[in-house]
């Protein structure tokens, strides 16, 4: 049997590490999350008091609903969902190939191209590495 990935250290690190890098690369990132699909928090990079815990099973219901959405429609799968607000937006997305999902939350400073991008990149790198290490 092997160990869940919301406990698996090397997941862990590995997430950590990546949130960081991807926090470096955009200031405006206030919030991010690396997921489980089934709604457990891996590990989190915060500058605000979040239950982490709850934010994860609905994050993590939000990504199924989404994909969900997809398959109805008929119109493949889902790459990515934005929730847009007067004071930011999250950009959510399923790490390629892996159980997990990232949930990022950037202020209004950056754009949503950028944001999108640098979820991306972060959510590819995460699942080259997971991928490539057994």
């Amino acid at each position: 049997m092997s160990t869940a990935l919301h406990k698996d250290d090397r997941v862990i690190d590995l997430g950590r590490a990546h949130l960081v890098a991807m926090k470096e690369l955009c200031s405006s990132l206030v919030y991010a999350a690396l997921l489980t699909d089934d709604g457990f928090e891996v590990v989190r990079l915060t500058k605000s008091e979040i239950d982490g815990g709850r934010y994860a099973s609905m994050a993590s219901s939000m990504q199924a609903l989404s994909e969900a959405v997809a398959r109805e429609l008929r119109i493949g799968s889902g790459e990515y969902t934005i929730i847009a607000s007067q004071s930011g937006h999250v950009v959510q997305l399923r790490v390629p190939g892996h159980p997990l999902v990232l949930s990022a939350l950037f202020d209004n400073d950056e754009t949503l191209g950028k944001a999108l991008a640098s979820s991306r990149q972060t959510a590819e790198k995460i699942a080259a590495v997971l991928t490539a290490v057994p």
